[in-house]
């Protein structure tokens, strides 16, 4: 069904439900990946002031929540692309800096618009084949995803209490384990690690505005696996989670919509805006209000709420840029897991598709790099290659 404006009156007394549905879900994806954001900004070349500027500039940018949902009548919760920051780890810095990858953010929010647009464009990205996508996800996730073992084995002391708070967290309120985890290492950074000195003086908004530098390396070897991997795990799942709830919106202006919205954002270093998934399903399911015409304004609650947490973003960044590097890493992957196992179950579950998604996996988590284009791209390529010559002569 398609909800519409059909009840134009007041919200009832029942309008908190929904509010905060949509205080819990911006809160939750803010605490749940804003570390991974960061790292993503860290490894392509940004200074702590300009990764600061990037998350600020994401943040802000998903108010465009509330602007949508209040234009829609439907839960439309906007969401930065953490796998894409995840990419973003994996890729690492380009030649030529963090100008090079704001360039790539550019031409990764042209394409998005591209899909709204271009029909044709549309059809295309939507062909790709799925268990190559997921697997070039996977890949693009694994490394990230080791790190909590890692910090457990360089410095048990401080990672195993945020692994087993994470692990105890799962059993008894699964939807706050990384928030929860992302706490504890707050306290255990705080009491057990000395910051430097004025580490956190200076952590009022301050957007840094950054010249974009195009290069054709970035384009193929940033901005199309991050349009990839945005499309493929972020846009998708997140119309699916609207439909399964029973709203029908219209896609194309939303694509245009969060495609405006990434090319606004990357000057200042924001990488990709997105429909969200996970937290949209605590907007649009009936845990924000059992009435559909009117889980909306969980969508208007969680995009003002990200207007909020935007002005505070860069506290939370000056404070993940003094703290250790491999604590900060253990929380992200932590945070990771779930869509790992996700896009493994999805590139592994048909047969035939297996091993072209294997080469797609193995490939992109090699860390593989040809002419300055990094992995994700050759093992989308790969996969691809051997899909086609296994199909080559089958029945459709």
């Amino acid at each position: 069904m398609t909800t519409s404006a059909s009840d134009d009156r007041a919200p009832d007394a029942g309008w908190m439900q929904p509010v905060s549905a949509g205080l819990l879900a911006a809160v939750v994806g803010f605490a749940s990946a804003f570390t991974i954001v960061l790292a993503g900004y860290a490894a392509v070349g940004a200074s702590p002031a300009e990764a600061a500027s990037g998350l600020m500039a994401v943040s802000f940018a998903m108010v465009l929540s509330a602007v949508l949902s209040a234009r829609t009548r439907m839960p439309i919760v906007i969401a930065w692309s953490t796998p894409g920051a995840a990419l973003l780890v994996a890729t690492g810095a380009p030649v030529g800096g963090f100008p090079v990858a704001v360039g790539a953010f550019l031409v990764t929010a042209g394409l998005i618009v591209a899909a709204g647009v271009v029909k044709p464009f549309g059809r295309a990205v939507a062909a790709i084949p799925m268990p190559l996508a997921a697997a070039m996800l996977a890949g693009v996730l694994l490394d990230l995803c080791l790190a909590p073992m890692r910090a457990v084995g360089a410095m048990p002391a401080l990672a195993l209490p945020i692994v087993l708070t994470w692990a105890l967290a799962m059993r008894f309120a699964r939807l706050w384990a990384v928030p929860i985890a992302t706490l504890v290492t707050a306290v255990i950074i705080a009491v057990a690690t000395p910051l430097p000195e004025g580490a956190l003086a200076d952590i009022w908004p301050r957007p840094v505005l950054v010249l974009p530098v195009f290069t054709l390396d970035a384009v193929i070897g940033i901005a199309i696996p991050l349009f990839i991997v945005t499309m493929a795990s972020q846009n998708v799942p997140g119309l699916a989670v609207l439909r399964a709830n029973g709203y029908s919106p219209d896609v194309p202006p939303l694509f245009v919509a969060t495609g405006i919205a990434s090319a606004v954002a990357a000057p200042f270093g924001g990488h990709t805006v997105n429909l969200a998934a996970i937290t949209a399903a605590l907007c649009a399911g009936p845990e924000a209000h059992p009435d559909p015409a009117r889980r909306w304004i969980a969508g208007v609650a969680a995009g003002c709420a990200y207007l909020v947490i935007a002005v505070f973003s860069p506290a939370a960044a000056a404070f993940i840029a003094a703290s250790p590097p491999l604590l900060i890493q253990a929380v992200a992957g932590l945070a990771l897991l779930g869509s790992l196992a996700g896009a493994l179950a999805t590139a592994l579950a048909r047969d035939d598709d297996r091993i072209p998604a294997i080469v797609t996996f193995v490939t992109t988590a090699s860390g593989l790099s040809f002419f300055g284009i990094g992995a994700a791209f050759w093992g989308l390529l790969a996969g691809g290659a051997l899909m086609a010559v296994q199909r080559v002569g089958r029945p459709a």
